[in-house]
């Protein structure tokens, strides 16, 4: 089967994969969605306790944490669930979950409730974009998966935009209830077509011994299946290299890797979140108004998106080691523009070249993460990344909540975030050289 290359197969295969590839960047745009709603409504709750009650700057940091704690959690049981289950099952269950979990939000009245269900919903949100990663990396073309990968990833900072596109035109007429409503939306939209359309793993069904099964979907989808063996989950427990999960990821071989990744996606991810979180309130504070303070939000992303695309294609020609540390150290001194007295035309231009050495960088490390493990540790690797990494998640808001609260300067507040992605930049230089595959499957 892995040798059969007709027409007719080649023509499944790519309907295949982009129907997965489609479904999988739309759920993630509403991962997207959601990292950046609470930042379009957070200076409403600022300035307005009749919504939730009283919010200070400190706890509006919390109230944006809550969820990034819910991120890390779901992520983490997801790199041990679906390897269980299976990749579509978690990833069917995380769509109604975070469906859920934002319309109970939009209902909420106090700032305890508004809390849980922002954890609540960050569960549902981590268990996607843990397995997103995995399945991605098993279903796109070699020479080709640092690019599907940014393409699917790119649906976190395209939900960004969307929801600070839609905050500009909408919030002033649906209030910040609706504004969590849309995130409601997948329930009915984005459930049911992935429910008929999104085929489990072929690689973890031969992972588990499921061969029958596999062949089957390799049939139905053109999806070649890679061996006709189980994987190191049943070949040899023994030898720690070859363990699965996240038993292999902390075995010897890939411990020091595991815990600089660890520590590389948490650094950007507390610049993504407290960006995400604070810069509409930051450039009230500059001056501008609501809108043209959410405008910033929307470029932000907007470079993110295209810097994600753009890096990818020579993350695979060239390798993502080196594009990733390269975006962390152009996203530094893009931030740190930011302090001068610039034109606006130029301050936006500055404020996309940060999405792209934030954000951007992000999705850039999702794909660095799923092709650097080996398959039988891949999910484990992806899940760590994103559920560790969101540690970064949580501390962003925090830490913009702490230098707002402490009455920092805006320019003390950026040079702060511009050490950080140096940070990022110097871990990446330091991830080991990755081991290669000892087989085609591996």
């Amino acid at each position: 089967m892995a040798n059969t290359t007709p027409a007719a197969l080649d023509a499944r295969h790519l309907r295949t994969l982009t129907w997965i590839v489609a479904l999988a960047t739309v759920g993630l745009v509403f991962d997207g969605y959601d990292l950046v709603v609470y930042g379009t409504v957070v200076s409403t709750f600022l300035r307005d306790p009749t919504q939730i009650g009283l919010v200070t700057p400190s706890i509006a940091g919390a109230l944006g944490s809550y969820a990034l704690v819910g991120v890390l959690v779901g992520a983490l049981l997801a790199g041990s669930v679906g390897d269980t289950i299976g990749r579509r099952k978690v990833m069917l269950f995380a769509y109604a979950w975070f469906s859920i979990g934002m319309g109970l939000t939009a209902l909420t009245t106090s700032t305890t409730l508004f809390g849980l269900l922002r954890f609540a919903t960050g569960l549902g949100v981590g268990a996607l974009v843990a397995t997103t990663g995995a399945l991605i990396a098993e279903y796109a073309p070699k020479g080709k998966k640092n690019l599907f990968i940014a393409i699917v990833y790119s649906g976190i900072p395209l939900g960004s935009l969307l929801a600070a596109g839609l905050a500009i035109g909408l919030l002033p007429l649906i209030g910040w209830r609706g504004m969590f409503l849309i995130g409601a939306l997948p329930m009915v939209t984005l459930l049911p077509l992935a429910y008929f359309k999104m085929p489990e793993s072929v690689a973890w069904l031969v992972s588990r011994g499921r061969l029958d099964e596999a062949r089957a979907i390799s049939l139905r989808t053109g999806v070649a299946v890679p061996s006709e063996e189980p994987t190191a989950v049943a070949i040899d427990q023994s030898a720690a290299p070859e363990k699965a999960g996240f038993a292999g990821l902390f075995g010897s071989s890939y411990l020091f890797p595991t815990l600089i990744l660890g520590c590389m996606s948490a650094t950007g991810l507390v610049l993504v979140y407290s960006l995400n979180t604070w810069l509409p309130e930051l450039m009230l504070r500059a001056g501008f108004n609501a809108k043209g303070s959410l405008s910033f939000l929307l470029v932000l992303n907007g470079g993110a998106v295209i810097g994600a695309l753009l890096g990818s294609k020579v993350a695979d020609r060239f390798g993502p080691k080196r594009v990733v540390s390269t975006c962390f150290a152009i996203g530094a001194v893009a931030i740190a523009v930011l302090t001068l007295d610039l034109p606006l035309a130029v301050r936006l231009a500055a404020v996309a070249v940060v999405g792209m050495g934030t954000s951007g960088t992000q999705t850039l490390i999702y794909g660095f993460v799923a092709n650097y493990y080996r398959t039988h540790v891949r999910g484990a690797g992806v899940a760590w990344c994103a559920g560790f990494g969101r540690l970064g998640g949580v501390g962003g808001p925090l830490l913009g909540g702490f230098l707002i609260g402490g009455g920092f300067a805006l320019n003390a507040i950026f040079y702060v975030l511009a050490a950080l992605a140096i940070f990022g930049a110097v871990l990446t230089l330091v991830v080991p050289k990755a081991h290669r595959p000892s087989s085609p499957s591996a």
